[in-house]
């Protein structure tokens, strides 16, 4: 448990040192992430982890809220293969009052250009999913840019059939108008499929 602890700590710290001008730093795991061509859905996703809120340090728990969100439509690619989606939809990370985190609507948004819906087959066969979006918003008052990142179960040797579960997920919400680049989204997802892997594994065990 002490292991898993620490690895979860270490990807919530990831974000603030590979994105410029980070503040506040939001982990989420679970959910039902549905969809179409008209768009995907996240909902009953759960929010653990929130760093640099109010400009606090980090806090965690089982469950200090939720993260949910909806794209636009389907522009290019297919829901099995990966594609982009349109930009526009909701982002909404609201707290539920617990362990030092406020009640109510934490971040309200949408995203602000196309989404990017990632296939990867991995060495077994098998499929993951990543959703990657660019966010423009509100952190209470404060209008905020940001970035989200959606890991999804892998799916098996099955694609993406219109509903899975989200593995881990990580929302960075900043005032600074700088998008982090391409390569510090993939360390990111990198760090964030290790943490869902470790955790399987422990549970497993």
């Amino acid at each position: 448990m002490k292991k898993i602890l620490l690895l979860a700590v270490l990807a919530l710290a990831l974000p603030t040192a590979v994105f410029a001008g980070s503040s506040v730093d939001f982990s989420n795991s679970g959910g039902t992430l549905s969809g179409s061509n008209s768009g995907l859905t996240l909902s009953g996703s759960v929010l653990f982890g929130v760093n640099g809120l109010n400009g606090g340090g980090l806090i965690t728990g089982s469950n200090l809220g939720s993260v949910s969100f909806t794209t636009g439509a389907l522009l290019t690619g297919s829901l099995q293969m990966g594609g982009t989606f349109a930009s526009g939809g909701s982002f909404a990370i609201t707290g539920n009052g617990t362990d030092g985190v406020p009640s109510g609507t934490l971040f309200s948004g949408t995203f602000s250009s196309p989404v990017t819906w990632t296939m990867v087959t991995l060495a077994n066969g098998t499929h993951n999913y990543t959703l990657t979006g660019t966010l423009t918003g509100t952190l209470g008052s404060d209008p905020t840019q940001g970035v989200t990142v959606q890991l999804t179960i892998n799916t098996g040797k099955g694609f993406f059939n219109g509903s899975t579960t989200i593995s881990s997920g990580d929302t960075n919400i900043s005032g600074s108008t700088a998008v982090p680049e391409p390569g510090s989204l993939t360390l990111l997802g990198s760090g964030l499929v290790g943490l869902a892997g470790m955790i399987r594994r422990k549970l497993k065990a």
